[in-house]
């Protein structure tokens, strides 16, 4: 076959879980027994040694006979160059294949689904995108079987509304459609749609996993979306004029074949705004480095918060932020307050849909932390100077996990200190509105069982807080703590 097909689906476990330590010991065994004198092991290591020989002479006779018939490929790694942003170091790898006929060939798919999150596919070689057909062909220069793959472009894979990616290694290439549109560059192709227009899931689903697999070209890379939302690009430009060069296609009605060395077909969550480095392809790249690509495409001034050691006078300022439906701050106005009298310069700010995402870099950038209940404007920590702080208030109702794993371990990842407040039932607009006994205030672990859904909906959707003054003063201590510390 004149090319090879890799899969990857180690699902469900992050780098360094459970799945790795195992793996790790099945191949470090410990050999039992002890080395004594006695002959036996020698006259068994002898035997074994020759019944190895004749067993790998008779493997050798029988594929060579094989590989004659069916001209097999033999693929050796070859490293490729890459381009690498600034800080960040990328090494990449392709295969080269050896055809029966003696000519090098490239061709490779390698289809992904580690994480669990999404589903992806990376076609190198002869590429060609029947844009209308939603179809990407590998096309091999010899006769070869035919495998095909659906991919749906979005970082989740399980997302309804969006039309699946047809991946087809073809069979010969007078199967393959003629190029209309040719590049030199690679190309990803993702869609739009799903969860986008909520600011979190503007980063997780699309931005997030777009860096990480286009960072490794340094800006020499074509996107091609699906499903395409027009405002959307317009309200991320700054960010996708900083990881290519070229305006976007709208495969959407595209009537052309267009052909690529190289083309990524989907995008690859890792879990929300963390990166694991270990799963980035052409070499590592980290939460941090994607907060500094932040900093770098929106001209953001500040890397660094301020100094309370050099400027002990100064108010490190607070951002506060406002929301006006639910999981608000009933009392806003006190809690403010509150973070004046521990020493901060405290605003609170409505990151209203009018405000551009560029204006939000800015203000967000110029602050030394971001206060805020659990939800989609804390995504704004993407902004922050490292060192700065991110104070989570986490919703009654059993919700620090989902509040970890969102917003306290990315913070984390960026250089950020992280720090969360738990709402108690009393300090719960749903202790007045349902009373003690209903079971999201008397049982929340029975809620969360009752599924997505049903916690949504007592826990983000009806829910707002009350914050304890007295109760919250510690943690803004800790926060201004934190900044003094540096």
């Amino acid at each position: 076959m004149p090319s090879v097909l890799t899969t990857t689906t180690a699902i469900g476990t992050a780098p360094g879980g459970s799945s790795r330590k195992e793996e790790a010991m099945s191949s470090c065994k410990e050999r039992s027994g002890k080395n004594t004198k006695s002959w036996t092991p020698i006259v068994h290591l002898n035997v074994g040694f020759v019944v190895g020989v004749l067993f790998v002479l008779l493997t050798f006779l029988v594929f060579s006979q094989k590989a004659a018939i069916s001209g097999l490929n033999v693929a050796t790694t070859v490293a490729q160059p890459s381009i690498k942003g600034p800080g960040e170091t990328f090494v990449t790898s392709g295969v080269q294949i050896q055809g029966s006929g003696g000519s090098a060939e490239k061709g490779t798919v390698v289809y992904n689904t580690k994480g669990g999150y999404s589903e992806t596919c990376e076609v190198d070689g002869d590429v060609r995108i029947n844009c209308s057909a939603l179809s990407v062909f590998l096309v091999p220069t010899a006769s070869s079987e035919r495998h095909e793959w659906s991919i749906l472009p979005y970082s989740r894979k399980t997302m309804p509304g969006i039309k699946n990616v047809t991946v087809a290694q073809l069979q010969g290439p007078a199967a393959a459609p003629a190029c209309t549109v040719t590049y030199g560059v690679p190309a990803v192709i993702f869609a739009l749609g799903g969860l986008t227009g909520n600011f979190w899931h503007d980063f997780s689903d699309v931005l997030v996993p777009l860096f990480v697999a286009s960072r490794r070209y340094g800006g020499e890379v074509q996107f091609l979306i699906t499903n395409m939302q027009p405002w959307w690009p317009e309200a991320y430009r700054t960010i996708l004029r900083g990881l290519s060069k070229y305006d976007a296609v709208d495969l959407d009605g595209d009537e052309h074949v267009r052909c690529f060395p190289h083309v990524t077909v989907g995008l690859h969550q890792h879990n929300g705004l963390s990166i694991f480095p270990e799963w980035v392809p052409g070499g590592p790249l980290s939460t941090h480095d994607f907060t500094r690509f932040m900093r770098e495409v929106y001209a953001l001034p500040r890397d660094a918060p301020a100094s309370l050691v050099r400027e002990p006078e100064k108010r490190p300022r607070l951002l506060l932020v406002h929301r006006g439906h639910s999981r608000r701050i009933m009392n806003e106005q006190e809690v403010l307050r509150a973070a004046e009298a521990a020493g901060f310069e405290a605003v609170a700010v409505d990151f209203r849909r009018d405000v551009t995402v560029d204006e939000q870099a800015r203000t967000a950038n110029s602050f030394d932390v971001l206060l805020g209940v659990h939800g989609a404007g804390l995504t704004n920590l993407v902004f922050l100077p490292p060192g700065g702080v991110l104070v989570q208030v986490v919703p009654y109702g059993r919700m620090d996990v989902i509040a970890t794993l969102e917003f306290g371990l990315p913070a984390k990842e960026m250089g950020l200190r992280y720090i969360d407040y738990e709402v108690r039932a009393e300090e719960s607009t749903l202790l007045e509105m349902l009373g003690p006994e209903h079971p999201a205030i008397k049982d929340p672990d029975s809620v969360h069982r009752s599924g997505w859904d049903k916690m949504t909906e007592f826990y983000l959707d009806k829910q707002s807080v009350r914050i304890n003054i007295t109760r919250f003063a510690p943690t803004l201590a800790q926060a201004f703590d934190c900044l003094r510390q540096q």
